[in-house]
């Protein structure tokens, strides 16, 4: 096995990254650039795709220039945020508009005239998704619709998710999203091969500005030599929650995962069956390699990290995310406080995106240190619904892989041990995001026959037992469900 390198772009929300992993797992360095969010109304979540370009290209830079060159590298793998769309003009290769972020809510009226018109059912059996703006589509008819630049842009317009717009920077005009990116846009049957022409209609998205759909793992094409400094085939793509789940080696029917990061995303592997819910869980494409397809049962919490984040850059209740750990661990409890932490709406199992946070329980005696614990525990809660979701709809969770910047905070994951009253296991390297995109970069460049094989690149894990009584679990349970239901 080659020594050299395989090189991860991981766009992610907050912050874009490059990073060098060797064929064994081992990650070598990593560069990082914060990301702009732009806030233009209550509700609207936008960034600057050409910064997004830039920032990932600085640190791709980096890293080519840490292995040495580009000889240094085998391959590229890339993982991104998912749902975020990007329109660009084919011809300049410049947006025609701020991305829309997937926390975005502005399409929530066309989402409620789906839902009246009756088309939900229609489209969570053929995507595996429930009406809600969170998706891609409706996000691609707001920009046609309201952007000028786009609705006239013709033959030129190009649309795409994060994945696709790097692609194209990077190759300089190749236009293809992966089968799991494209499973998240409600314009791919989950059964199907490319874009539906029956939901492209119904959600008005022109099939000729979208990419064309390509496997998770393969030779897709060469970044450009003016770009990197030579020609570096990329070999891999997948959204960051299905790369995570492959980074976290949950290649079984039943494994389950959750990342947490700006939000919180639970995949449980199903297999090669179609995912069905009858509990508002996501069915999603976890990969398609060659004629190989598996698929993954998904509950999304919209603000998990981003809450912390919340409580550091709007209340100042915290320097630093790392302090969250610390205040919470100062008080015993949470003082009687319960947080909804609603900042975007609810997500699954609930699905409120009108949804408003709330903070219930406060007195003379609360601190800082209650609210932190607080929200920190609202997490734990909201982890808790989507196990019953998913016990409910025959996918209980055996244990539960955790990754994700969050996961760095102990006191997180034994709280979500302990309201589970399950096993959480958290590996040495929480990257498993990039991880997932390094195991399909190196399964498409050759270096490993299958995925299984790949994922031997995977680290060693701690693990966090359940050490809390029953009455203090059903106690917190009662109260966070009555913090659901005064704000239904």
């Amino acid at each position: 096995m080659t020594d050299r390198f395989i090189l991860v772009l991981d766009a992610g929300t907050t912050s874009t990254r490059a990073m060098l992993y060797l064929p064994d797992g081992r990650r070598i360095a990593t560069a990082q650039a914060d990301l702009t969010q732009y806030y233009p109304r209550s509700g609207w979540v936008e960034q600057d795709a050409e910064e997004i370009w830039q920032h990932s290209l600085a640190c791709a830079r980096r890293m080519v220039e840490r292995a040495g060159g580009v000889d240094g590298i085998t391959a590229i793998g890339i993982t991104n945020q998912r749902e975020t769309v990007v329109a660009w003009d084919r011809s300049s290769g410049a947006p025609l508009h701020r991305a829309i972020v997937w926390q975005d809510r502005r399409t929530a009226a066309e989402c409620e005239a789906l839902r009246e018109a009756g088309h939900e059912p229609m489209l969570q059996r053929r995507t595996g998704l429930v009406v809600d703006p969170y998706f891609s589509a409706t996000k691609m008819r707001w920009l046609l619709d309201h952007a000028s630049a786009v609705g006239q842009a013709g033959e030129r317009l190009a649309l795409g998710t994060v994945e696709s717009w790097l692609v194209w920077k990077l190759t300089g005009g190749l236009h293809i999203t992966d089968a799991s990116n494209a499973s998240r846009t409600q314009l791919m049957a989950l059964d199907g091969d490319g874009w539906d022409s029956d939901l492209c209609a119904l959600f008005g998205v022109p099939s000729a500005a979208l990419p064309e759909i390509v496997d998770n793992a393969g030779v897709f094409g060469e970044a450009r030599a003016d770009v990197l400094g030579g020609p570096v085939p990329i070999c891999g793509l997948a959204g960051d929650q299905q790369a995570a789940t492959i980074g976290q080696a949950c290649l079984r029917p039943g494994d389950a995962k959750a990342t947490l990061g700006t939000g919180a995303f639970i995949l449980a592997n199903m297999g090669e069956a179609m995912p069905t819910s009858r509990h508002r869980l996501l069915g999603t494409l976890l990969y398609r390699i060659g004629e190989r397809r598996a698929y993954a049962l998904e509950g999304s919490i919209f603000v998990a990290g981003s809450l912390i984040q919340w409580l550091r850059d709007r209340l100042g209740l915290i320097e630093a995310a790392e302090d969250s750990e610390a205040l919470a661990r100062s008080v015993p409890d949470n003082g009687g406080l319960f947080m909804l932490p609603a900042l975007v709406g609810l997500g699954a199992p609930h699905w409120r995106p009108q949804a408003r946070g709330a903070i219930t329980g406060l007195t003379q005696g609360t601190t800082r240190a209650h609210i932190v614990r607080a929200a920190l525990e609202s997490l734990s809660h909201q982890i808790h619904d989507l196990a019953d979701a998913f016990a409910a709809d025959g996918a209980p969770w055996r244990l539960l892989r955790v990754d994700g910047g969050m996961s760095a905070n102990d006191w997180i994951v034994q709280d979500m041990a302990n309201m589970l009253n399950l096993r959480v296991d958290r590996p040495s390297d929480v990257e498993t995001t990039a991880l997932g995109a390094a195991m399909l970069a190196g399964l498409g460049a050759g270096l490993f026959g299958s995925l299984e094989e790949a994922s031997s690149m995977a680290s060693q894990a701690t693990r966090f037992v359940p050490d809390m009584g029953v009455k203090e679990r059903a106690a917190r349970l009662r109260g966070w469900r009555d913090v659901l239901a005064a704000h239904a």
